[in-house]
């Protein structure tokens, strides 16, 4: 876990403390803790700025804050983390006795409009996963990595972290470290299953170029790919395949979901091959797919 380096705002120690406890109690990723940070650290000074202090937080400085980022134009979003992470706080703090009552309890949330990823179709994918020239050490790399993508429904930071050992061709399934450290298995699928095994066998080895490394997809240098490369290179095969439509680094695990869903998969199946910890979360995915059905309805039934 990485710690503040400064001690000069108010709050730290009470912060800092928390902080210790959920990643050890959630495995939370350094990203988080940083943006957890971040926004106790920014309630913290709002409260020093009326001589208040955290553990003595009342409902109403929670709410003289809500009103403050209602006034600077905060997204609803974000002001929606911040109070969820207000919450966790003075939780745990509750649950420590250091205070008496939840300052943030009957305070609601703010109201999100959830936008509907964008999907591409199954057309779009298959011309984006034959854009990479798997004649080139590099393409061929990057035409696994994006079968691996759409047959597991991975995201790209866990695509980037898979080492060797976490692939079983026998069984057919990869073993994937998802957000919290929670590790689930995702079956690949036989096209990709039949991609990745030629790369161990031919593609791999070339990249490595005898250097001594577990990680799966390596990158030119021989070490573990960031990121933003990899996105930076999704874009540019999707440009390579004529895809004008607005992409993100999810948009092959949004296809993934979508299509499965639309092909009759079952919502809780999705949801253990995503990793997703609540339905709610991939329940987003049921309206793309009813939208796709309404579509399908009105341009082929006769009363459409």
């Amino acid at each position: 876990m990485n710690t503040a380096t400064k001690h000069s705002y108010p709050g730290y120690i009470q912060i800092e403390a928390y902080l210790e406890a959920v990643w050890h109690e959630k495995g939370l990723s350094d990203n988080s803790l940083t943006s957890y940070r971040r926004d106790l650290k920014a309630f913290s000074i709002f409260l020093d700025e009326s001589d208040q202090t955290l553990l003595v937080t009342t409902r109403q400085d929670i709410q003289r804050y809500l009103n403050l980022r209602l006034r600077k134009r905060y997204s609803p979003a974000s002001t929606a983390r911040m109070l969820s992470c207000l919450r966790g706080f003075f939780r745990y703090q509750l649950r420590e006795e250091q205070i008496e009552q939840d300052p943030t309890l009957q305070i609601d949330s703010p109201k999100l409009v959830r936008p509907l990823p964008k999907v591409l179709t199954e057309l779009d994918v298959e011309e984006l996963l034959a854009a990479p020239d798997p004649q080139q050490p590099i393409g061929f790399r990057d035409r696994v990595m994006l079968e691996l993508l759409y047959a597991c429904g991975l995201r790209v930071s866990e695509l980037i972290s898979l080492q060797v050992s976490m692939v079983n061709l026998r069984q057919g399934v990869v073993r994937v470290t998802g957000k919290g450290n929670k590790e689930r298995l995702v079956p690949l699928g036989e096209i990709a299953l039949e991609w990745l095994a030629r790369y161990l066998r031919q593609g791999r080895t070339v990249l490595l170029k005898q250097a001594d490394s577990e990680v799966l997809f390596p990158s030119s240098r021989g070490t573990q790919m960031t990121r933003q490369t990899f996105w930076y290179r999704i874009k540019h095969y999707a440009q390579e395949a004529g895809i004008d439509k607005p992409l993100s680094p999810h948009t092959l695990r949004h296809a993934f979901a979508t299509h499965l869903l639309n092909h009759g998969a079952d919502l809780r199946v999705v949801q253990l091959l995503l990793g997703h910890s609540d339905l709610s979360t991939t329940q987003i995915y049921t309206h793309i797919a009813q939208q796709r059905l309404q579509s399908l309805h009105q341009k082929h039934h006769p009363r459409g």
